[in-house]
């Protein structure tokens, strides 16, 4: 038996062989093997495909030990072609080292080629493939295909594979992804990964507006490499869905999708409660794909029961929406009873990304958007319920501007008509700007407002760079309520970086010059530090993050002109009077990863005691008129409480392809106001989970 009689399977071309590069613009050539020259565009590809098979069906020579075992296997290839039209392999990806040895030579011994040209000049192209082991020998035939025969031939072998094309799974489709015009989901271990390659000197990332595109930070992180190091050994069909694969995976010409089950399972025991258990018991699918290159689509539901820690569950019904429902889960959506103590919370999740242009990405569905670099943000949080929002990100020179527009809801009984809940406006921009190498810029804006008059969805903040304040001057005093902010970012090197933000909701200078602490000097700050790689232990990031936030900022004097939606801050969690100290620490290797937070909190409460019903600038759905003073003003006045709240969690990825984790965590809360009511008072709470989870977004517990 000779070793040429082995199969040789490639992926990523459009028939059963393929290899997988940028599509070809009419102004780019593919590289030209001798023998190709004077062929159509399409049919240079082809030809450059042809003889890359022929040549490593005629020379890759399978090792001997692997014949006698009857070895079934893939090796994942990616390799370029220079401007000289040499071959170079860049990575490669096999079970025996013998495989990449021999994979190796054989593309070392590649002839020299026509390199690629763009515009008329030379340029490099890559190309990723699997060589399937055993080899087959390629079936089309490109040396002649000048002639009329050999394109009838060929165009009826392509009929005939169609239907072949259109139903076969492939074995990853993981660059389609990879390149693809799809959020990252957003959540700060995950963002962990790729930090640092983002925030290197010379770069010209912007890394505030978030969640990021796969096509944004593939520029830094190369997702592939990362999959194959992390790919586990599988043989049966089970095992690679399992481990390392989507459950469905469909890819044609032009088109791809994924489907996924989502899983949240968790068991826990809180130290605090009465009842036995705390979990959570979600199930979801998730659909995600690409129509031709420049559409995207992004779907998951969740149907989810669960009953939480005390405090948790306090929280939410403290939260709860006019109505029946008994409460509101933080950062998810209005939940209906479920037994007696427990909760049933549905969410659905989905956007359409569109890239008419390089410069350009529209994105329009129902989710969450962060701003700042922080763990927190003062701007723009993904704390509050998912909502509608239409998103314009354009990016050229060392410039990116995102523009987003948002349809939130109030929920309370005062603002409730007819038993709908009212729906309310927010527009925002946010222009980041790279400076230099180091240092980078950010201006903020932002405005919400309601249906005054019949106004909807007024049509004068679709415009994208206007100033929100003038149009809130011209439409009237009370017509919406707008913020300003500004952030900033500096890199000392590549380990580590600072940032900050600064929101101003009002500010009055005669106030601050008058030294007596105004209640209408409503701003807050951030502080913090990126540390990575700490202390030279590679994938160690450490961070530190100081807020403070005064009494009364997010708030307004009208009833529904605060920052929020579904009775929870579109900013800080914890709304206004506060300042906060945050600790994090974030570790992977390989499939492995530990996170663990700090955070260390003073807080200004309300008494609503019915003897003093004042507000002191926390809740930001209260009036500020409801003021005990004008001046005097400081952060922590009303019921001074002292928090503390920490969390250690470690776990097992077991999935790469869908992000789900094995993971068990503890956290320790202790909450001590000065004086105690009924909605305020001394709390302290152990926690212990256990859990099964697809990890796409973030759960903020540390209120």
């Amino acid at each position: 038996m000779t070793k040429k009689r082995f199969n040789v399977l490639f992926l990523f071309f459009v028939i059963h062989y393929g290899i997988y590069a940028q599509t070809i613009v009419y102004n780019e050539k593919p590289p030209v093997f001798e023998g190709c020259e004077g062929l159509g565009i399409d049919a240079l590809q082809a030809c450059f495909n042809h003889n890359v098979y022929k040549h490593i069906y005629n020379n890759f020579n399978v090792p001997s030990e692997l014949i006698e075992e009857n070895f079934k296997g893939e090796v994942s290839v990616l390799f370029e072609v220079d401007t000289l039209g040499g071959f170079k392999v860049v990575h490669i990806n096999a079970m025996y080292d013998a495989l990449k040895t021999e994979t190796k030579r054989v593309f070392s011994n590649f002839p020299q080629v026509k390199p690629a040209t763009y515009n008329g000049l030379p340029t490099y192209k890559q190309y990723a493939m699997t060589i399937r082991i055993p080899l087959t020998k390629p079936m089309a035939n490109y040396e002649n295909s000048n002639g009329l025969d050999d394109d009838i031939d060929n165009l009826e072998h392509e009929s005939k594979m169609e239907f072949d094309r259109v139903i076969s799974e492939p074995p990853s489709n993981r660059n389609n992804r990879f390149s693809s015009q799809l959020n990252i989901p957003f959540t700060h271990t995950y963002y962990a990964k790729f930090d640092r390659n983002m925030n290197l000197l010379g770069t010209n990332s912007h890394t505030a507006s978030k969640p990021f595109r796969f096509d944004e930070v593939s520029t830094y992180y190369n997702f592939n490499i990362e999959q194959d190091n992390l790919k586990r050994e599988a043989n049966t069909w089970g095992a690679k869905k399992f481990w390392n694969e989507h459950l469905v995976q469909i890819e044609g010409e032009d088109y791809w999708f994924t489907i996924d089950p989502i899983l949240d399972l968790q068991v826990g025991k809180d130290t605090e409660a009465e009842f036995n258990t705390t979990y959570n018991n979600t199930r979801g699918i998730l659909i995600q794909g690409g129509l031709g290159n420049k559409f995207n689509f992004y779907a998951s539901v969740f149907e989810s029961q669960g009953r939480f820690a005390k405090y948790v569950n306090d929280y939410a019904e403290s939260l709860k929406a006019f109505g029946p429902d008994p409460a509101i889960i933080p950062g998810r959506g209005i939940a209906k009873r479920f037994k007696d103590d427990s909760y049933d919370y549905p969410v659905a999740e989905a956007y359409m990304s569109y890239t008419p242009s390089k410069f350009i990405n529209i994105q329009f569905g129902h989710g969450k958007n962060f701003i700042g670099d922080g763990y927190r943000s003062l701007f723009l949080s993904d704390v509050a319920s998912p909502s509608p929002f239409l998103k314009l990100n354009t990016t050229f020179w060392k410039i990116k501007y995102a523009n987003t527009w948002m349809w939130l809801r109030d929920v309370r009984p005062e603002v409730t008509v007819d038993g709908a809940f009212l729906t309310k406006y927010m527009a925002n921009h946010f222009l980041s700007w790279n400076v230099s190498e180091r240092l980078n810029l950010g201006f903020f804006e932002s405005v919400l407002w309601t249906n005054t008059n019949n106004r909807g969805f007024d049509i004068n903040y679709l415009n994208p760079i206007i100033f929100y304040r003038a149009i809130e001057f011209e439409t009237g005093q009370g017509a919406g309520n707008a913020i300003v902010g500004a952030s900033a970012k500096y890199k000392f090197n590549d380990h580590v970086n600072m940032y900050g933000q600064f929101i101003l909701d009002e500010f009055s200078l005669s106030d601050i010059k008058a030294g007596e602490k105004s209640w209408k000097n409503k701003y807050g700050y951030q502080l913090g530090l990126k540390y990575y790689n700490a202390f030279k232990v590679d994938n160690l990031l450490l961070q530190m993050e100081y807020n403070r936030i005064r009494p009364y900022t997010y708030s307004h004097n009208t009833v529904v002109l605060n920052y929020g939606h579904n009775n929870q801050s579109m900013a800080h969690l914890w709304g206004a009077n506060f300042s906060e100290f945050v600790l994090l620490g974030h570790y992977h290797y390989k499939r492995w990863f530990a996170d663990a937070k700090l955070i260390f909190g003073k807080r200004g409460m309300d008494f609503n005691d019915g003897t003093d019903n004042y507000s002191y600038g926390g809740d930001i759905y209260r009036n500020y008129n409801d003021r005990p003073y004008d001046s005097g003003v400081k952060v922590g006045q009303g019921i001074d409480a002292n928090s503390f709240y920490g969390n250690l969690q470690t776990g097992y990825v077991i999935n790469t392809a869908t992000n789900l984790k094995l993971f068990a965590d503890i956290t320790v809360r202790n909450f001590n106001p000065e004086a105690t009511t009924n909605s305020t008072f001394k709390r302290n709470t152990v926690w212990f989970n256990l859990g099964l989870r697809t990890d796409l977004f973030n759960w903020y517990l540390d209120f």
